[in-house]
């Protein structure tokens, strides 16, 4: 029996997939296992193949692997698809009964299970609870009791009335009975339960959690995938804390609204990806030159222009760091695990009001529709922190005014960061604008006021560099003469492929980044190591090259840019590779 579980079911988009596997990840989840999915999706609404795979363990699991235990293939595709990572033993449920199907050769080594979804579906109520019968049908071969994946169905459909709900148990219910009755074979699978409770979420909604406990009461977004989830979380959630959601007409309208919300004092946020970055970055000056603290959320995806939407990639980095007009101070931050997607997300709002600066947060479409197991206790809500900043009330605006008795919104500060009055405190009216501004906020082109204000505003990184702690997360050998670094949702395949090099005897340290910038000082880290990779899911390496500005040394570079995340196994044998070269050079 193997260690871990792994399971997919495949069709087209429009065949219910995405809904099949979240019913059986949630069922394993609320059996007390741990979880780890991975999508495949074509940028359309039917047609084109997709897929859901989980991975699923009583330890931890943070990464995809290159196996397939159990597969519910809907077409042929589906097979082909996935052939490279079937084995000995796999078994592929599949309904001989459908026209497309009836001529399907399950190869040698494999195990096929021939069930009639759609008969067994249609005896139970509909042919559209077909792929639960197939749930049922996974359930008996993974020995998986179906009691969990009761659960799962009446989470799913309870809103529709409990004959639904009855009708899905009894489509599960044909699918399992059928498989026992007709297949006389020991499966080598045993699907252990415990008595563990985890919570089931993917990237955007923990940005979405974040934001909710961070204080965040405005969001205005456009749908765009791979970032619409934070959307879809926050709706009739944050209204419960006296928040508003606003579906703006596009980008431009949404960070410009998020803007105005934030100059009334509200904690205001918007998410999109690449190609609304692009319409958003003149405003991005604008948030930075009035000094109004904003975070925007960037959920990457494959470009450039329209690119592959639903696919993997951490090409948006230059532009985040380099994109406007002008030099524009900002923060750059990316959550390299889901669970700290939420930690992250608080982090950028205190971070945007204390440095008065708008904040990129960066999660990718792998670490967005990924769904993870976690404990309760990750999000501790108790320990969820509220910074906001150098705000000045009644009692002390004195302190700020000008000779003229004008408030001063961009007063020139040591530390860079001036006060922040809300509307309504008394003699703070005040104004900015985006052209360059005297400290009452007046337009100004003195020159000596304009040298002011631009190392003012910059100087706030440099405070932020000695007041942050920007460390980046270790792991593996800290005394390994190797060393990797990576950045975004590649730690939790690297933490599995620390493992299996270990095994080959190959020792490693790990530093995993999410200050993209301001950034940690990795100079003594690199200068201590004899080998250094930068992995990253990018053509160009462009974390790489940070790096190698950063330390003036050369890095070496394992890159991904095909659409497809990094698996554990494929990225220890892409280190491995690494290494050879170098030896070989």
């Amino acid at each position: 029996m193997a260690a871990d579980f792994n399971w997919a079911v495949g069709g087209e988009a429009g065949d219910g997939i995405d809904s099949t596997g979240k019913i059986f990840a949630q069922a394993l989840s609320r059996a007390g296992r741990h979880v780890f999915t991975s999508k495949d999706f074509a940028s359309r609404i039917r047609g084109g193949y997709t897929a859901y795979k989980v991975r699923t363990s009583v330890d931890k699991v943070q990464s995809v692997v290159d196996r397939l235990d159990v597969l519910i293939a809907l077409t042929p595709r589906t097979i082909e698809e996935n052939l490279e990572e079937l084995h000995e033993g796999s078994v592929i449920i599949y309904d001989g009964e459908r026209t497309t199907m009836q001529d399907v050769e399950i190869p040698d080594e494999m195990i096929g299970i021939d069930v009639p979804l759609k008969r067994l579906a249609e005896e139970a109520g509909g042919a559209i609870m077909r792929n639960v019968v197939a749930l049922g049908a996974a359930c008996e071969v993974a020995e998986f009791p179906i009691e969990n994946l009761d659960s799962a169905l009446e989470k799913r459909f309870k809103d529709k009335g409990q004959k639904l709900v009855d009708n899905n148990k009894e489509a599960a219910r044909a699918g399992q009975s059928y498989v026992a009755d007709e297949y006389d074979h020991e499966f080598d699978y045993d699907l252990e339960t415990t008595e563990e409770d985890y919570v089931l979420l993917n990237g955007d909604e923990a940005i979405g959690m974040g934001a909710i406990a961070a204080g965040c009461r405005f969001y205005a977004g456009y749908p765009i995938t791979p970032a619409t989830d934070v959307m879809t979380y926050l709706t009739g959630r944050i209204e419960r804390y006296g928040g508003h959601v606003v579906q703006a007409e596009d980008e431009l309208s949404a960070i410009n609204m998020a803007l105005g919300a934030a100059r009334g004092g509200a904690r205001a946020m918007t998410a999109t990806s690449g190609p609304g970055i692009d319409l958003m970055t003149e405003t991005f000056g604008l948030i930075a030159t009035s000094e109004t603290p904003l975070v925007i959320c960037n959920v990457m995806r494959s470009g450039p222009s329209t690119g592959m939407p639903t696919k993997q990639e951490q090409g948006d980095l230059n532009q985040m760091l380099y994109g406007g007009h002008g030099e524009v101070p900002r923060f750059v931050l990316a959550p390299t695990t889901i669970d700290e997607c939420f930690w992250k997300t608080v982090e950028a709002f205190n971070l945007a009001e204390k440095y008065q600066l708008p904040v990129y947060l960066t999660a990718d479409l792998s670490m967005a529709v990924t769904e993870q197991t976690f404990s309760p206790d990750t999000f501790d809500m108790d320990a969820v922190e509220v910074d906001r900043g150098f705000v000045v009330d009644e009692a002390d605006i004195d302190d700020h005014m000008s000779d003229s008795g004008g408030f001063q919104p961009h007063e020139i500060t040591d530390d860079g960061i001036s006060p922040r009055a809300f509307p309504g405190t008394a003699d703070g009216a005040h104004m900015s604008t985006g052209l360059e501004h005297d400290e009452q906020g007046r337009r100004t082109e003195d020159t000596e006021m304009r040298v002011e204000q631009v190392d003012k505003r910059n100087r706030k990184v440099e405070t932020a560099r000695e007041r942050e702690d920007l460390s980046p997360r270790e792991f593996g050998d800290a005394d390994a003469d190797t060393l990797v670094v990576t950045w975004g949702s590649n730690e939790g395949a690297l933490a599995e492929a620390v493992e299996f090099l270990a095994e080959d005897g190959i020792d490693v340290r790990v530093l995993s980044v999410p200050y993209i910038f301001p950034r940690p000082d990795l100079t003594e880290d690199i200068e201590a190591a004899e080998n250094v990779i930068v992995v990253e899911c990018n053509e160009q390496g462009q974390f790489a090259d940070l790096v190698e500005h950063d330390v003036l040394e050369r890095v070496d570079r394992v890159n991904k840019y095909n659409g497809v995340r990094f698996k554990a196994d494929e990225l220890a044998d892409d280190i491995k590779a690494s290494l050879a070269e170098g030896v070989e050079a």
